[in-house]
Parts: structure tokens; sequence; C-alpha cells
């Protein structure tokens, strides 16, 4: 079954500095490319404080950060970014389950 771009949903994962600054500039590129592609990225373990430090007006309002990766570092997340109601790795998998598509940056 072929899907047009229209429906497309893409989760990119970062965990780490390096992987969130992969994963701004590839949900950059695909809102360029496919703008009617929806893409989120999350992130978890050290990509939390990255993204926190280190703000991005592009890509923080489709930013899910992980609830335990903050209770672990005693930070919190304020807007644009949007607090997971879960942990990460739960989050990712039950999009996966839902059909977006994985990609770790």
């Amino acid at each position: 079954m072929e899907h047009n771009s229209d429906d497309l949903r893409i989760v990119l994962h970062a965990p780490t500095a390096a992987a969130l600054a992969r994963a701004r500039s590839n949900a950059t590129n695909l809102r360029k490319n496919s703008p009617q592609t929806t893409v989120r990225i999350v992130v978890n373990s050290e990509a939390v404080e990255a993204a926190l430090d280190v703000p991005d007006s592009s890509s923080d309002a489709l930013t899910l950060v992980c609830p335990n990766t903050l209770a672990k570092i005693g930070r919190e997340a304020r807007a644009p970014f949007t607090v997971l109601p879960e942990g990460a790795v739960l989050a990712l998998a039950r999009r996966q389950r839902e059909g977006w598509c994985y990609v770790r940056a």
C-alpha cells in the first residue's frame, strides 16, 4: 500500500547533543522540502540538556522532551518544548505502533 507524503509522519530520536544538532537540521530540511510531512524530535539523555541550553526557534516547538531525563537532571522544560507524558523510549515505541517512521538522528 502506497501512501502519499501528505500523511507521512516522522519522529527523529536524539539522545545526544550531536544527534540533536542532526535532528534539528533534518527537521528544517524536511519542513522545507516536504512541508506536508509531520515531523517531531524526541530528546532524551544528554540531548535534553543540550536542547534546553541552546534554544532553536525553528525546531523547539517540534521537540518532545523526556520527563525521566528532566527529573534526573533536575530541570524543567518550558514552552515551546512539550514534555512527554511518559518516558522517551515508551513514547517512541507507541508512535511507531501508530505508524510514525522512526529515524535515529
